[in-house]
């Protein structure tokens, strides 16, 4: 009785037997779970934006390195092969014809197509972050649409007076119109949207379709009135081509990207604060008016850069977005400069095939992208439908 009164009275002995050391590591853990272990989340909230950060930098290389083989073979394949010698040619004064063919004709249509893909890409990400919703994109919204409208009637109603403009001017009337078009659909989008339905994801992409719907009129309205050159034209406008590339367009076009691409940089932030809200957004110091205003310029500049050239090219600025949040997370910082290269990749695929699938004749790129951007849309919906709980 007396001894097990002893033991009872002393709980703090340990019975016989060797001791066993404990780990530094395990006191640690166990110094960490008496404290609530603030070092320990701080090391693996370090270590995850460091695991974040090298995954987006493996996604961004990935992407560049697929995007540096899809223009070798854009400007490999076509009517006239081009092979490894014509690369070594444009070093020599006198070029061969395969040669000549990759200065002139494809060289600058592969990187235009990579200029204006990364121009719709990065629009499609600031559209979707502006307006906190997946399913905007420049040509959902009708802001190409926009863009186009302007290029028509000028083409069609304005062409007389474009001429009277001296040559060197004469190339900056499409791309400052189309320009003048997409802006002022992105500030009609915005203000009808809050004006009809405020806060509404259904009622912005209903606006949008609206003013798609109107400016399209119009284009056919341009259609129906024009003679059979402007009407050509008219044509190329509608489907969507990179015939047209030259190096003068390449240069405008890689100079607007830059600059673009700095501003989408420098708001990136803001827009991760603006994707919890407005109210959340303006409590930390955000302009948001001064934000919106902005990104509609940004957009708008990009979308009519690609459509003054290039003609209407849709879905590049919706899935571009989409792919890359699937692969590298949802922080604009990532989101912006990598849709950016998505985009590019896609649309020199989509150009390469235009090319090269009915050989010799050309396939318009923009029914290419249609072909494959519609089936990604009703996948996007679908998928949208499943997170929600709904039935798709």
């Amino acid at each position: 009785m007396n001894a097990v009164a002893a033991s009872v009275a002393s709980p703090s002995k340990t019975p016989a037997g060797p001791v066993k050391p404990v780990a530094p590591g395990a006191a640690a853990k166990a110094t960490n779970a008496e404290h609530g272990a603030p070092a320990a989340n701080a090391t693996q909230t370090a270590a995850a934006v460091v695991q974040s950060r090298q995954h987006v930098r493996r996604v961004g290389l990935s992407l560049g390195a697929a995007l540096l083989a899809a223009l070798a073979l854009a400007c490999s394949v076509g009517a006239v092969p081009v092979g490894l010698a014509d690369w070594t040619a444009l070093l020599q004064p006198d070029k061969t014809g395969a040669a000549h063919v990759l200065w002139e004709l494809r060289l600058p249509r592969a990187l235009t197509a990579a200029a204006v893909g990364a121009a719709l890409g990065l629009a499609g990400a600031l559209a979707q972050g502006l307006f906190r919703n997946p399913m905007a994109d420049p040509g959902l919204l009708g802001v190409t649409s926009g863009a186009v409208c302007a290029a028509a009637l000028v083409l069609t109603f304005f062409a007389a007076a474009a001429l009277q403009l001296p040559p060197a001017a004469r190339l900056w009337v499409l791309p400052v119109s189309a320009f003048v078009g997409a802006l002022a659909v992105c500030f009609l989008l915005d203000r009808v949207a809050r004006w009809l339905t405020p806060g509404s994801i259904a009622g912005l992409l209903l606006t949008g379709l609206a003013l798609n719907a109107l400016t399209m009129a119009i284009v056919g309205l341009c259609s129906f009135v024009a003679t059979d050159e402007q009407l050509r034209s008219l044509t190329f406008w509608s489907l969507g081509s990179l015939a047209g590339s030259s190096w003068g367009v390449v240069a405008v076009l890689v100079l607007a990207l830059v600059l673009a691409a700095w501003q989408a940089r420098r708001i990136a932030p803001a827009l991760n604060a603006l994707a919890l809200g407005e109210a959340v957004a303006s409590h930390v110091g955000i302009d948001v008016q001064g934000l919106r205003t902005r990104l509609i310029v940004v957009v708008a500049l990009l979308s009519a850069l690609a459509v003054a050239w290039c003609g209407l090219i849709g879905f590049i600025g919706l899935m571009a977005p989409h792919l890359v949040r699937a692969a590298a997370g949802a922080d604009q910082r990532a989101v912006a400069p990598l849709a950016m290269a998505a985009g590019a990749l896609l649309l020199v695929l989509a150009d390469t095939a235009a090319r090269t699938v009915a050989m010799p004749a050309e396939v318009p790129v923009g029914i290419l992208t249609a072909l494959i951007g519609a089936p990604a849309f009703l996948l996007l919906l679908h998928g949208m439908a499943r997170q929600q709980g709904g039935h798709a």
